[in-house]
């Protein structure tokens, strides 16, 4: 029997059903082009093209300012007090639990959003970031700037629980790249690489700008050109942001020679993995394979420099140094040559909530938590929905657009895959996010 707040795992299909057909009942056919095999822009759908209405209660339906009879404060509205009546006391102090109204397609968006709200060392530097720049009136307006003045909303709220539209963000996001104006469904894991890739890109010109200024007023500038103290040609090395201590991990290809064993290293670094999967398998495993040594022969031979010829080798890729917060991607969309198309795979892989980068590190003792998962529902490529699923405080929560829900901690294991090709489960974990203890201690 299910305890109030807390649903379980027996009534799971009954729960998530609700929040799906909601989504799906609005989904419309089109026509879906052959894709690019080099540029996978994710399953093609429309959601949540229209609003459901306003639920009512006994006072009347819930609105939630200033929109007199938002749907989305409706949706929201009893759930809210719900979360706020299982909890009670043990509300985290200071702690906001809000939904993001969806804007058509934006369940993409909105569930990327609610993990990295709740990645606590990146919600800190970017409210801190917002803090800082604020009263800045010359500062243009960028997915840094509206993306912090969301989280600055969603933190400083006196409500506990609501609904927010993110609507200034997506404006935004859809003005700053073209990918995502339509109303196709967008693929979660793209947006995300966007969105780090953005910010890092205007903390390093905010960088510079910043270190130049200083410099003209520094030093005096030659007739010939360049500032004192900086020579002709120099390049100018890029400033690690709090961006990339949060996420930036680096990759080490290494490369061993089987003539002479000469072992070539070549490092790269990287925001996220992404790992392949097979059916009935495990994380742990999939990071096992991603590690496994590869044989380089025949047409595949590599040249090695001290050979100064094409020789045999065996090749790996295991992690030099492990981000603070570790994402990971199942790839979970794979291009069939004979299908000429991509196919949704809903395999079961079980991710652990503790998870130990064995045979993947040096450093075997490292050891990472479990904090937030974002879910693909849908069985293929031309339909389905995003939801997050997050852990705050101990608790765990299920973001599903404008609706939060307090869940069981054994709940996650329901968004492992299918173990069976043709079954009805298609809500799988699509992006993974985990947290290093040594770095929360």
């Amino acid at each position: 029997m299910s305890t109030p707040g807390h649903l379980c795992l027996l009534g799971l299909a009954h729960f998530f059903a609700s929040f799906r057909n909601r989504n799906r009942a609005f989904l419309l056919p089109h026509s879906n082009p052959t894709p690019n095999r080099n540029s996978f822009t994710a399953p093609q759908y429309n959601s949540c093209l229209a609003p459901p209405e306003p639920a009512t209660t006994a006072t009347g339906p819930s609105r939630r300012s200033p929109g007199n009879g938002s749907w989305a404060g409706a949706v929201m509205g009893a759930a809210g007090s719900r979360l706020e009546k299982v909890l009670g006391e043990q509300f985290p102090e200071g702690e906001r639990y809000f939904g993001l109204e969806n804007f058509g397609n934006t369940c993409y968006c909105n569930s990327v959003l609610q993990a990295l709200y709740f990645c606590v060392p990146f919600r800190d530097q970017l409210l801190e970031y917002y803090a800082n720049n604020k009263n800045t009136g010359d500062v243009e307006e960028n997915m840094l700037t509206c993306l912090a003045d969301l989280f600055s909303q969603i933190s400083n709220q006196k409500k506990k629980t609501g609904v927010i539209a993110p609507k200034r963000f997506i404006q935004r996001l859809k003005k700053q790249n073209e990918i995502f104006r339509s109303y196709m469904h967008q693929d979660a894991h793209e947006f995300l690489n966007f969105l780090l890739n953005e910010l890092v890109d205007i903390l390093e010109k905010e960088h510079n700008a910043a270190r130049e200024s200083l410099q003209n007023l520094s030093f005096p500038k030659n007739s010939n050109g360049p500032i004192d103290g900086q020579p002709n040609g120099s390049h100018k090395e890029l400033a690690a942001t709090w961006v990339h201590k949060c996420f930036q991990g680096i990759l080490t290809n290494e490369t061993r020679c089987l003539r002479c064993e000469t072992v070539t290293d070549r490092d790269e670094t990287f925001f996220d993995l992404s790992l392949d999967i097979e059916q009935n398998s495990s994380l742990t495993s999939c990071l096992k394979n991603f590690s496994s040594t590869e044989t380089l022969n025949a047409e595949d031979k590599f040249f090695c420099d001290k050979c100064c010829s094409l020789q045999e080798a065996q090749k790996r890729m295991k992690i030099k140094k492990p981000p603070n917060i570790l994402v990971i991607h199942l790839k979970r969309f794979k291009y069939i040559e004979q299908l000429q198309r991509y196919k949704k795979l809903s395999y079961r892989v079980v991710f652990p909530l503790e998870l130990k980068l064995l045979n993947t590190v040096d450093n075997s003792d490292l050891e990472y938590s479990l904090f937030a998962v974002v879910v693909h529902v849908g069985s293929g490529p031309n339909h389905g929905h995003y939801i997050s699923l997050v852990k705050s405080h101990n608790h765990w929560l299920f973001f599903d657009d404008e609706n939060v829900e307090m869940i069981d901690e054994s709940m996650v294991q329901a968004f492992f895959g299918s173990p069976q090709e043709f079954s009805g489960n298609t809500d799988n974990g699509y992006i993974l996010f985990y947290e290093s203890l040594a770095e929360r201690s």
